[in-house]
């Protein structure tokens, strides 16, 4: 009897191993491919925080209420707008 639950759990734990091999194999294959990169001949507008004058691209700047540029939420609202 001992047996037969030995060899039951070593089913359960192969079964387990191998079923979470195959969820990684399909969650690889689902995921979208890298976006292609921007050509090198685009130009990109780089702007100044008003808060700590960090430089960022002006696509990922968070623009106040008063039209400032932040490069976060938490200096945007430091700086009141």
């Amino acid at each position: 009897m001992k047996y037969l639950l030995v060899a039951a759990l070593v089913l359960v734990v192969f079964w387990l191993w191998r079923h979470n091999r195959q969820a990684e194999k399909n969650e690889a294959n689902t995921t979208r491919p890298p976006s292609p990169p921007r050509p090198a001949n685009e130009v990109t507008e780089m702007v100044a925080c008003e808060v700590c004058h960090v430089h960022l691209p002006r696509s990922e700047a968070l623009i106040g209420s008063r039209g400032g540029i932040y490069c976060s939420d938490a200096h945007r609202r430091e700086a009141g707008g």
